[in-house]
């Protein structure tokens, strides 16, 4: 069995085109949301149709993750990366093809079922190519190049509705779909994880689960959180999450082995990227409006001034990423929640009706500076904790983790929001605004204290494991890996 590394050349590409995938997934997730008025004037859709254009592709993406992390390691890693791609370029040409909002959100859904092959997957190829001593940094480019995706979507989406049509904002994703596909199938070395089958029975188990248990806060905002539809998804997703949990530890070859919650690394890194993307996201959702309905900028403006926060990953990420193979993931993990949670403070003190730019600058570019320090060493953290034949449901299951938390923070901020203030005037709005992100900071601060939790460098040693061979696979799939401990 052969343990030589990846050509140089065949690293350099694979970081390259998982990375072009992350960010292209990442970048739908929040132009989407500058065409929603666009949708409701074009395509005549009301306030339910146009929260199901952002909910439809919330809800593939989060519920299908661990399954495509399952698919990726029984029929290939690289073969499933190209799937999703396919299908995450061939929905976006439908999405840009609609006719009317119903077609849409059909198009939106199977473009987050895409999604949910891509980014995960993206994550476990560059782990999977890279030696441990080189993980952090490669991660942490990949984790700038991913926020780069949400630090442009606001400014790409202002510049396509400024001289273009809506369509277009899905229509860019069909060229660099295809390029990225087809230098995929020429560079990218194949990988595989190490189950010869596939656990159907989970796979559906852990759908069904996710689907209740995200359905919840997607409906709560209208719904009511004590409403019958919303307390029965949580208690229907509590039970098959149950189930699940039970299967898994009597199946065979479990899509998630539990063992690994027993690593101290592996389930704080987990808990903490919740918690920051529950920050994060909940906040980027408030903070967009802020701009746009607070202080009266039209969505370019918007975007381009949310740079200042949603810009850091690409110059931070790969700092920190790469800092943390010398000195460890804690760290930065605990004082990037620190300064998230302190940067939102600082946030929710300035903003007011009126406030100038100039005071709004400082807590933002500290609340980046520290969301870019966190995401790219969680991720190395969670990847580095688990052999490497499980990189990819590490992966699947940390992506899981940070969108589920997204999802939540985005429907409790609003109801925070919704009980302190409204949209009735800037000043009711900044009331609100105010109180959301003082629970998204408390949220941050947290993770922080959870973070410390981590242990500072673990006690196993490296850890050689051998990739198994599906049968049919192409011979050198094999190849053993040493991950090495995690820091």
């Amino acid at each position: 069995m052969s343990t030589t590394a990846p050509p140089a050349h065949r690293t350099a590409w694979t970081a390259v085109l998982a990375s072009i995938g992350a960010f292209v997934t990442s970048l739908d997730v929040v132009v989407v949301s500058t065409a929603l008025p666009e949708f409701q004037a074009q395509l005549h859709a009301g306030l339910s149709d146009l929260e199901w254009t952002l909910n439809a592709y919330n809800l593939a993406f989060a519920c299908l993750m661990l399954t495509g992390s399952a698919l990726g390691d029984r029929f290939g890693k690289r073969r499933l990366y190209v799937i999703g791609l396919g299908v995450f370029t061939a929905a976006s040409a439908a999405c840009a093809l609609s006719g009317g909002v119903g077609e849409l959100i059909a198009a939106r859904t199977v473009q987050g079922c895409g999604a949910a092959l891509v980014l995960p997957l993206s994550l476990s190829l560059i782990s999977d190519a890279f030696p441990p001593e080189k993980r952090g940094a490669a991660i942490g480019i990949w984790g700038g190049i991913t926020g780069l995706g949400v630090a442009a979507g606001p400014v790409v989406g202002g510049v396509i509705l400024q001289y273009w049509d809506w369509q277009w904002v899905f229509w860019i994703n069909v060229p660099v779909g295809v390029v990225t596909l087809l230098l995929c199938l020429a560079r990218m070395p194949e990988s595989y994880g190490r189950r010869p089958q596939l656990d159907v029975r989970g796979v559906v188990l852990a759908a069904a689960a996710l689907f209740a248990l995200t359905w919840a806060p997607v409906r709560a905002p209208e719904a009511g959180w004590g409403s019958g539809e919303v307390l029965g998804s949580l208690a229907a997703g509590a039970v098959l999450l149950t189930v699940f949990l039970m299967w898994q530890r009597r199946a065979r070859h479990p899509m998630l082995p539990l063992g690994h919650f027993r690593d101290r690394t592996f389930s704080v890194a987990n808990a903490t990227t919740f918690l920051l993307a529950f920050s994060l996201i909940g906040s980027l959702f408030m903070i967009a409006q802020m701009f746009q309905t607070g202080l009266g900028h039209d969505p370019l403006q918007t975007g381009l001034r949310m740079l200042v926060w949603t810009g850091m990953p690409m110059i931070v990420a790969p700092i920190a990423g790469g800092l943390s193979d010398r000195f460890g993931n804690k760290p930065f993990m605990v004082s990037g929640l620190l300064l998230q949670g302190g940067g939102l403070l600082w946030l929710s003190r300035a903003a007011e009706p009126g406030v100038g730019f100039g005071s709004l600058v400082l807590p933002l570019v500290v609340s980046g500076i520290g969301i870019s320090m966190v995401f790219p060493t969680v991720a190395n953290a969670v990847v580095g904790s688990v052999p490497a034949t499980d990189s990819a449901l590490a992966a699947g299951a940390n992506n899981t983790v940070r969108e589920s938390g997204g999802v939540f923070g985005v429907a409790v901020l609003a109801a925070v929001f919704a009980a302190n203030g409204g949209y009735g005037s800037p000043a009711s709005f900044m009331d609100g605004f105010r109180h959301a992100e003082i629970v998204a900071a408390v949220v941050a601060l947290a993770g922080a204290l959870v973070g410390c939790l981590a242990p500072r460098r673990p006690a196993a040693g490296p850890l050689t494991v051998a990739r198994h061979r599906p049968a049919g696979a192409p011979a050198g799939a094999d190849r053993a890996r040493t991950p090495g401990a995690v820091r």
